[in-house]
């Protein structure tokens, strides 16, 4: 199975953030990676491999090796993706429609959801005897919809429209009786357990599918940023490594600006890396010394040229689907890349043979920002942001090269198996 056809799989089953890392786990567990909790002692033996969560939608992996070199590698992508989150008591009626009362989940672009079927997804938690715990959930049948409001009511549709949230993206959920209970509902989804409290989102029902003449583009829900996870996961797998630590972390909550203990502005990395440290007897200063000589690539999916919009791009990027590695810069900093971070990544594709891009904003709009940035506010670490190229990004369905999924496990798989040695503003990769 090639890697595209191995994330289109994971892809399709990636309902939410919380599906997504139970995929991401699964994958780990079937390569012998042995899952740690945050809550009790770090046990690691050199030569083994380990992963740890935090709220079943962020993940930590490290491998570590028989004989370790004081460094860490480590990619970071980001788990979650722009949608709509159902509010809690959610149940609207008018007439005799009910609909789902829920609020916008990051920048997404919300007339994309209009008028598709949608779902559920997202994570339950139940009662089961007097323990609580947390439960999957995806309700695979077209259960939602989101009606645009026809054109001859809306002369300006078409010109000027605008939407807004707390009226105009409600989703129908349908008839029901007057003592339809939305808890009960769920309940009944769940083998009838007890609902207390639920993070449960709208999702898209589209497949990730290939488009174009030759089948050369990529279309599916969520590709930013999961198709930066499911790449790097599979660099990560496939490395031999050499005598560094090799981390693979993806956050949720990149979408909403990271602020959360899951998030990339969480301790959460700062925090694994210094156990990790601890449990190999490291001293503090030899903790501190191992981080100077640490690389983190941010991945996060970047911004093609439009080939319907041309002038949003800036004058001399030349960001095009299936052109490689995209390494993005931003003068005010809200990519992490500098001459030295991308000149390590440049170094990785000429010993691999895999093409690069460099991408900028165009200087009078404003580019988003994404986890090296944020998660350098915790840790700091030598860091280059890089991404695959993409089109509508933050639609419900987006699209980018098939080609560059590929490139994108080969790039991540010479970043952890090369020797990278920093010293100064000064480096070495073999």
């Amino acid at each position: 199975m090639t890697s595209l056809e191995r994330m289109m799989g994971l892809l399709e089953s990636s309902h939410s953030q919380f599906h997504a890392v139970n995929n991401i786990k699964e994958e780990l567990v079937k390569a012998g990676f042995v899952e740690l909790k945050e809550n009790k002692e770090f046990d690691i033996t050199p030569g083994h491999n380990y992963f740890v969560t935090r709220n079943d939608s962020s993940i930590i992996a490290f491998n570590v090796p028989a004989l370790v070199t004081k460094q860490f590698k480590i990619t970071s992508t980001h788990t979650d993706s722009p949608t709509f989150k159902i509010k809690p008591n959610p149940l609207k009626r008018y007439k005799n429609i009910a609909s789902l009362n829920c609020e916008p989940y990051g920048g997404g672009i919300y007339y994309s959801f209009f008028d598709r079927p949608l779902t559920l997804a997202g994570r339950v938690l139940v009662k089961e005897d007097e323990k609580v715990t947390s439960k999957l959930l995806y309700i695979d049948e077209d259960l939602c919809y989101i009606p645009s409001l026809c054109i001859h009511m809306n002369r300006n549709v078409n010109t000027a429209f605008e939407a807004n949230p707390a009226r105009d993206t409600i989703p129908m959920l349908g008839e029901v009786p007057e003592d339809f209970s939305f808890n009960k509902y769920l309940s009944e989804k769940l083998d009838n357990k007890e609902v207390l409290s639920y993070d449960l989102y709208l999702a898209q029902r589209e497949k990730p599918t290939l488009v174009g003449i030759g089948k050369e583009f990529l279309s599916s829900p969520k590709l930013d940023d999961l198709a930066a996870s499911y790449s790097a996961l599979f660099g990560f797998l496939e490395s031999k490594g050499d005598d560094a630590i090799s981390v693979y972390a993806s956050f949720d909550n990149e979408e909403v600006g990271s602020l959360t203990k899951q998030g990339a502005n969480s301790d959460f990395l700062k925090h694994t890396l210094g156990r990790i440290a601890k449990a190999l007897g490291w001293s503090k200063e030899e903790k501190f010394q191992a981080l100077a000589s640490s690389v983190m690539l941010s991945i996060d999916n970047a911004h093609a040229n439009h080939p319907n919009r041309p002038e949003m791009s800036d004058p001399t990027t030349d960001v095009r689907l299936n052109g490689g590695i995209v390494i993005k810069y931003n003068a005010n900093q809200s990519y992490t890349s500098d001459a030295l971070s991308a000149g390590i990544v440049k170094m990785i594709c000429a010993k691999k043979e895999l093409k690069y891009q460099e991408y900028t904003n165009r200087n009078d709009l404003r580019g988003g920002s994404t986890l090296g940035n944020i998660s350098n506010s915790e840790v700091s670490l030598t860091t280059v942001d890089i991404g695959i190229a993409q089109l509508a990004m933050h639609s419900s369905n987006e699209i980018m090269g098939a080609k560059d999924v590929d490139d994108m496990v080969k790039l991540v798989e010479g970043f952890y198996s090369s020797s990278i040695a920093i010293d100064g503003s000064s480096f070495l990769v073999k």
